[in-house]
């Protein structure tokens, strides 16, 4: 089963594939310079507390982004099941 998110509700280490940048033409632009594009593969990699910037993998390039460009990069990722969770908490 798959879930949308933004990419600030992800939690660390997980991984998905880009669905959408809501922003507006020039964050876009900037993002795609990033490699960070519809239909990427991305990973969170770590986040800062308090708002602050979140880093991520996309390709084999780490980026930081600011946590208000992060929550306009919306991600489908892969909904662990409980068989899944078990497995990796043995």
């Amino acid at each position: 089963m798959k879930k949308v998110l933004d990419l600030t509700q992800m939690k660390q280490k997980e991984k998905g594939t880009i669905i959408a940048v809501t922003g507006g033409p020039g964050l876009k632009k900037r993002l795609e310079t990033l490699s960070i594009r519809k239909g990427a593969e991305i990973t969170k990699v770590s986040a800062q507390v308090m708002r602050g910037p979140i880093i991520v993998q996309v390709v084999n390039t780490q980026v930081a982004i600011g946590f208000g460009m992060a929550k306009k990069i919306m991600v489908e990722v892969e909904k662990e099941s409980n068989i899944e969770r078990s497995a990796v908490s043995s």
